[in-house]
């Protein structure tokens, strides 16, 4: 009897169970039908690659019962997708190069399917709150740490050749006269991730905190010894114009991000997720108007710039939508002529 088939002994099992690894926690939740249960939340276990198979194996369990069709599972990792390998990860080094859809398949007996975080989330974006498909093609931007991005084309996630597509935080958009040579690290200079992600946000907020001592960031360096973005953003959300200007700019650099997405794919919709994106239209506003000077006459003409509207819950529903989308498509592969 191969994986997820019915015995014969009761209905075919109808829950997906999609998980959401990160650094620190990890999410699982529900799909039955067009509904997504609430997520059950516990630490990433770090302490071997046994022991996360065991967290996980078991927290899939907890939340499905008895009633287990298959699993999603999305990791801040390059995946290849085919059989599910682990290829490079840095914030889960126990899954380095650990075939994990064989390994979990082997422990919970259903088909387990396995991507990047971000592609998983993009996949979410595509899908309305009941989930079913509104955005065939989007491309989702993730604005955390890092920058990070999915793409959804046709309704199924696109991953290039090797699983490694949509790495939308590394594509240039600050690179100025002669092409410098590149880094032996990355992210590279001028790149998106490296003008618009968290940790430029924070660095843009330590510089105008020293250089404006009488804004409330500056307020906040004398009275704490530093600032971050995270403040910035509530210093803007405030109305301090010294920190509304720092989302401006850094939404302006984002602009030139979702700019080249839309000449690329011309997609239905862009999506602006991660914890930056938290400034709301005070960092989307100056993104869409300088992204629209920047697309092409006659491209983008449908495409809608927006807010990610799934939340922290974007990776876990992505991951069971994953699970879906697969398990619909090896349906439909038995059912055609052969």
């Amino acid at each position: 009897m191969s994986k997820g088939a019915s015995s014969g002994q009761g209905p075919e099992p109808t829950t997906i169970v999609g998980v959401d690894v990160g650094g620190t926690k990890v999410s699982v939740a529900t799909l039955r039908g067009g509904n997504f249960g609430e997520p059950r939340i516990a630490p990433t276990a770090h302490g071997s690659t046994e022991q996360f198979i065991g967290e996980v194996v078991h927290a899939v369990h907890a939340a499905a019962g008895g009633d287990l069709a298959a699993v999603g599972i999305g990791v801040p990792s390059v995946i290849e997708f085919a059989t599910g390998r682990v290829r490079t990860t840095v914030n889960i080094p126990v899954l380095q190069d650990v075939p994990l859809r064989h390994v979990l398949e082997g422990e919970l007996d259903v088909p387990v399917f396995v991507d990047n975080d971000a592609t998983v989330a993009a996949l979410a974006e595509a899908h309305d709150e009941h989930a079913g498909l509104d955005a065939g093609c989007l491309v989702m931007i993730t604005l955390g740490t890092g920058v990070g991005g999915g793409i959804v084309i046709g309704g199924r996630p696109y991953r290039g050749a090797t699983g490694a597509a949509g790495e939308i935080g590394h594509t240039l958009i600050g690179i100025e006269h002669e092409i410098p040579a590149a880094t032996d690290h990355f992210p590279q200079p001028g790149s998106l991730e490296s003008l618009a992600a968290g940790h430029a946000l924070d660095g843009l907020a330590r510089a105008a905190a020293s250089r404006q001592p009488d804004s409330a960031l500056g307020a906040l360096l004398r009275e704490r010894g530093s600032v971050n973005g995270v403040d910035a953003v509530i210093a803007a959300q405030a109305g301090d114009r010294v920190a509304v200007e720092l989302l401006a700019l850094l939404g302006r650099r984002v602009g030139i991000g979702i700019a080249n997405a839309i000449n690329t794919f011309d997609p239905d919709v862009v999506a602006i997720g991660g914890g930056v994106s938290s400034a709301g239209d005070l960092l989307l506003a100056p993104a869409k108007d300088v992204a629209w000077q920047y697309v092409r006459e006659g491209v983008g003409t449908k495409t809608e710039i927006r807010l990610a509207r799934s939340g922290p819950q974007a990776g876990v529903r992505g991951a069971a939508l994953l699970a879906r989308s697969e398990l619909e498509a090896h349906h439909h592969e038995e059912k055609e002529p052969r």
